[in-house]
């Protein structure tokens, strides 16, 4: 019998080698899966945002940057100083922010400037108490609000969430198992996914406020809106 010794000869064996060993590979990885659907079920709750995180920033500038930073730190220990006594874990936390300091340039590239920012975050449930504290700091402007859920009301969504999700994503099973002429089904893959969504509200500016009268001190006006908590149920069933 006569060897194939042209590299077409050699494809059309190995190809011939790869057919015959077809059956022998899904032996290996059993039957092909019959009468098995994937879908998913989706459930969305509601809920008035309960958490307000306030950033309150600082910035100056100066041709010494020895003197710029020491500014800064003045005005943030001060800041601190007024904020730290009204402190509750979780109700009303305060921490430090972003400190940095840097060099602007002029037209020649050499350095004019220096500037440098200093921020305080007030965070928590209390939002009037937040908001209140907020308008007193002095030295320092709202450079950034943001409301969402807190962790408890969060989980608390979730787990409402997913057992609203697998309920439905259950009746669903049922319902295509008997549109399809079968009498139940089994789980063969189950994925859970959440999230939640929830838009930043900005406030009006203090300095807009008080060209209307309204002191510097006054509370930060701010109304904290809704967020939606999303879980979603997907998998494949065996119908059967």
């Amino acid at each position: 019998m006569k060897v194939f010794s042209t590299p077409f000869g050699a494809l059309l064996l190995a190809a011939g080698l790869s057919l015959a060993a077809l059956p022998a590979a899904r032996a290996q990885l059993g039957p092909i899966p019959r009468d098995v659907v994937q879908f998913s079920a989706t459930a969305t709750l509601e809920a008035r945002q309960d958490q307000l995180s306030v950033t309150l920033r600082a910035t100056r500038e100066g041709s010494d940057p020895a003197v710029v930073q020491q500014q800064l730190k003045a005005v943030l220990d001060a800041a601190l100083a007024e904020a730290r006594p009204h402190a509750q874990p979780g109700a009303l936390e305060v921490r430090s922010g972003a400190f940095s300091l840097y060099p602007r340039s002029n037209r020649d590239g050499r350095i004019s400037t220096w500037q440098g920012t200093a921020e305080l975050v007030l965070s928590g449930t209390e939002l009037d108490r937040i908001a209140a504290l907020s308008g007193r700091i002095q030295g320092m402007t709202v450079a950034q609000t943001a409301f969402g859920l807190s962790r408890e009301q969060r989980e608390q969504l979730e787990q409402q969430a997913q057992a609203l999700a697998i309920e439905r994503f259950r009746a669903r099973a049922t319902e295509i198992a008997r549109g399809f002429g079968f009498n139940t089904y089994s789980l063969r893959e189950i994925h859970i996914n959440s999230q939640d969504q929830g838009a930043q509200i900005r406030p009006r500016f203090m300095a807009m406020e008080a060209k209307a009268g309204i002191s510097a001190d006054a509370p930060l006006p701010v109304e904290a809106g809704q967020a939606q908590v999303q879980v979603t149920v997907s998998g494949a069933v065996q119908l059967k």
